[in-house]
């Protein structure tokens, strides 16, 4: 986990990749929970059977799930001390770029991409995400995630 003491730290490191996160895998489970949750109930990620029978040869992770887990990755990645809340501001744009099978190991490389101050005392920040799958020869999903950190010094 990358660690920043300051905004000023933080904006030293555009351009640059700031974390790896840890592998995560992707269970059944998951998928199960996010389709009720979403109510997203295609066969290809919530029939097992069925999609064993499918273009994948196994049910896959919904794109979204596996977009959901972006602020996950920001908090297993990175730690801006003294902020007292971030925020999610929004994505300019995402591309899932390989499905992602049950029983996946995923994790993200987050690229700081830039850095604009927020007032009174924040800071936007624009990353790079890229997913990538253990053994997989592409990212699953490329985003530019934009995300907002307040209260650490500048």
């Amino acid at each position: 986990m990358k660690t920043f003491h300051s905004y000023s730290e933080v904006s030293a490191c555009v351009g640059q990749e700031v974390a790896v996160t840890d592998w995560i895998t992707i269970t059944q489970e998951q998928v199960n929970l996010f389709a009720q949750a979403t109510g997203d109930h295609q066969w290809i990620h919530v029939d097992p059977e069925r999609a064993k029978a499918g273009p994948f040869g196994a049910p896959i992770a919904h794109g979204f799930l596996t977009l959901s887990l972006i602020p996950r990755f920001f908090e297993e990645g990175l730690r801006i001390e003294g902020a007292r809340m971030g925020v999610n501001y929004g994505l300019n744009r995402v591309r899932f770029t390989a499905p992602v099978p049950v029983g996946s190991r995923l994790r993200a490389r987050l690229v700081l991409q830039a850095t604009e101050p927020q007032a009174p005392d924040g800071l936007q920040m624009t990353w790079l995400v890229t997913v990538e799958r253990e053994g997989g020869d592409k990212p699953v999903c490329v985003a530019e995630s934009l995300s907002r950190s307040y209260g650490a010094a500048p």
